[in-house]
């Protein structure tokens, strides 16, 4: 089969909370697999690609230690795995799971910044994510942004424990909905010709391809670790879990 005719369905957007799953093995090239479908999301938007381990029926454990998507055909998923054992192939079924604590990090801090960006009253340029901090990139040429503002401001929006929920946007509404929250962000995913969009009940609302939280209050405490000026007009807010919330794991 070519790997032009292949696609994987996503799981993640669907079922974000979900741990294990069993699917096939639609291809195997080097130290990279496909999967029908599958829970590791694929690095992007600013969230890393997951990472966990597949069993086999004989028992064989493989360490996945990335995904991403394929640059060309982005209905692939490529499972990067530490070693490729050579009775893994077409059509292997197998077990997978995640590491749990490390994708549900990067689903507070991914609801987290969405936050952060609510906050600050100008577009966003850049973000990055990782399981124990996160930044957002601002269009601000003046800088007039305070740490500790930052951190109380932002747990004070956490403990309102809002709603996070996924909405469809026509993507007809793309442009008005730019205009509306002032965004330098690309395009997020389509699905279906709808946009993916998040919305924290009352407080943001975002198109965005990543996995969140059900609710603030399940981020926990952050703060505000640094505020660098990063050019003439850019400002990076850096975040990160403050100790006590760092390990939960949901």
């Amino acid at each position: 089969m070519s790997v032009h005719t292949l696609e994987t369905l996503s799981l993640f957007n669907a079922e974000p909370y979900r741990r294990d799953f069993s699917a096939r093995v639609i291809a195997v090239v080097d130290q990279a697999v496909v999967l029908e479908h599958t829970l590791f999301y694929p690095s992007g938007g600013g969230q890393p690609g997951d990472s966990g381990h597949f069993s086999l029926a004989d028992g064989t454990r493989i360490d996945v230690t990335g995904t991403l998507r394929d640059p060309a055909l982005p209905s692939i998923i490529w499972h990067q795995v530490a070693q490729c054992p050579p009775h893994l192939g077409v059509g292997t079924l197998l077990n997978a799971s995640l590491d749990w604590q490390r994708r549900y990090q990067h689903m507070k801090m991914h609801t987290c910044l969405h936050l952060l960006g609510a906050l600050i009253n100008a577009p966003v340029t850049g973000c990055s994510i990782s399981a124990d901090k996160g930044r957002l990139d601002f269009d601000l040429p003046d800088m007039t942004l305070d740490k500790d503002r930052i951190t109380h401001d932002l747990n004070a929006l956490i403990a309102q424990a809002r709603a996070v929920n996924v909405l469809s946007l026509p993507a007809a509404e793309y442009p008005a909905l730019l205009e509306r929250i002032g965004s330098k962000t690309t395009r997020p995913a389509a699905i279906q010709g709808d946009l993916r969009v998040i919305e924290v009940a009352g407080i943001d609302v975002q198109p965005c391809g990543g996995t969140h939280v059900l609710n603030t209050r399940e981020i926990g405490r952050v703060y505000c670790e640094k505020i660098e000026k990063k050019s003439q007009r850019n400002r990076r807010v850096i975040l990160r879990f403050a100790a006590d919330d760092a390990a939960s794991s949901g």
